[in-house]
């Protein structure tokens, strides 16, 4: 049982970490087993381990953390055994993982989330789930962008081959006659 003190550590702790949160999601995690958790962990990290965080915490913290703050939505998702993952980074990234695994793994159970001054249910979840993740978005932009160069690069060589195309052709043709 945590004494009051820790109660108010952790209580200022999750405040802080909430606050710098770009999304905040809740889940079920009764019946994982330990390797199901450390896989989730796993997947949540990726390659940038900073980026999430995922703990189980005790809903009364956790009620004492959302309130009175933009997260006091997520009061209605704390209760019964409660995890939480917190991006600090892609959203969509940890939405991804956290759905892949309510797919996977019929004990975990998405409960809702947090993202941009708006409480998730599920299934607003889900389609944000369905979202190019911010590296792929990343990938396009530098496609569109790199796209018109290439045209031009393009452009501006086919003069030059189409007359190194006639040379070549007139050289063969040349070579066959004598």
């Amino acid at each position: 049982m945590l004494t009051r003190a820790q109660k108010e550590e952790q209580v200022a702790d999750l405040r802080e970490k909430f606050g710098r949160a770009t999304g905040v999601f809740v889940a079920d995690y009764c019946g994982l087993t330990v390797d199901e958790a450390n896989k989730l962990r796993s997947d949540l990290r990726g390659d940038e381990p900073e980026s999430t965080e995922y703990s189980v915490r005790k809903n009364s913290v956790l009620k004492l953390a959302v309130a009175d703050s933009d997260l006091s939505p997520l009061t209605d998702h704390f209760a019964g055994p409660t995890s939480i993952a917190i991006s600090y980074g892609d959203p969509v990234r940890v939405a991804k993982v956290l759905v892949d695994t309510e797919k996977e793994i019929d004990a975990f159970e998405l409960k809702g989330g947090y993202l941009d001054g708006k409480a998730l249910d599920v299934t607003e979840v889900g389609k944000l789930a369905t979202l190019p993740s911010l590296l792929e978005l990343r990938g396009k932009l530098v496609g569109l962008l790199q796209a018109p160069a290439t045209k031009l690069v393009r452009l501006l060589n086919e003069p030059a081959s189409q007359l190194a195309r006639v040379i070549d052709a007139k050289a063969k043709a040349g070579g066959d006659e004598g």
